[in-house]
């Protein structure tokens, strides 16, 4: 049984009134169980030179409703340089320049394709890594 553990660390001494520092840490286990979750598509990059959409995950490679993990990262270092995210039609936001995100997938063949618009025609590069049950 794998065994894969997600961190995320908030700190700020200026954002709030008083020093900001969260931290919060889960083990990546499958739908309902306390099985760890065992696939993955390895960290891969995709490097675009249009500001055309594509889909960077199609639901239906995956077993939908299941407790997949799905990690993108915009690599650009210029600030203005952005992808825009989207899921079933709708932008769930921007990743600037080093911005990341995390979160938990349904897969769906019909509506849960993952898709980037990338904001710049020059070479945009996005890391990504799916954690998943097949």
């Amino acid at each position: 049984m794998a065994t894969t553990t997600a961190t995320l660390t908030l700190q700020s001494a200026d954002l709030t009134g008083d020093a900001l520092s969260m931290s919060a840490t889960t083990t990546l286990r499958k739908a309902g169980t306390v099985t760890g979750l065992d696939q993955t598509s390895g960290v891969g990059r995709k490097t675009t030179t249009s500001t055309s959409q594509y889909t960077l995950l199609d639901g239906s490679n995956f077993t939908a409703n299941k407790a997949h993990k799905v990690y993108i990262k915009n690599t650009s270092a210029v600030a203005t340089e952005y992808v825009t995210v989207e899921m079933n039609s709708e932008a769930i936001g921007r990743l600037y320049a080093g911005d990341w995100m995390f979160f938990p997938w349904g897969a769906d063949a019909d509506t849960n394709d993952i898709k980037l618009t990338p904001s710049v025609s020059t070479s945009l590069t996005v890391e990504h890594i799916i954690i998943s049950e097949l």
